[in-house]
């Protein structure tokens, strides 16, 4: 993997952390306002944005699978992954990222 690639990797993944400390930080807001009450979408951490249906990039499934690693659902995606081929999402074939995708978003929701 190339330097920028490393780099821009690392900066969405600190976009990501970034989204999630101010959800947090929003809900002890909210808890501790006076008002006692916590709403689900200050809970929740922010869904990642939507994507793009017409092109998926690297970027945007690492997302999204970073998010259920986080989540705990690490062994999954591993299986994901090697049942679609490749053992690092790197090596899994861009035609592919959708149907991966579908597949990772119901962990959790079953």
């Amino acid at each position: 993997m190339s330097k920028m690639n490393e780099l821009s990797q690392t900066v969405d993944e600190l976009k990501n952390a970034a989204n999630m400390l101010l959800s947090v930080a929003d809900s002890l807001l909210d808890l501790f306002s006076g008002t006692g009450e916590v709403s689900n979408e200050a809970i929740e951490p922010k869904k990642q944005p939507a994507v793009n249906k017409e092109k998926l990039t690297l970027e945007m499934v690492r997302a999204v699978l970073a998010e259920k690693s986080r989540s705990g659902y690490t062994d999954e995606i591993k299986a994901l992954l090697e049942k679609h081929g490749a053992s690092k999402l790197s090596g899994i074939d861009p035609k592919k990222y959708k149907k991966l995708l579908e597949e990772v978003k119901v962990l959790g929701n079953e």
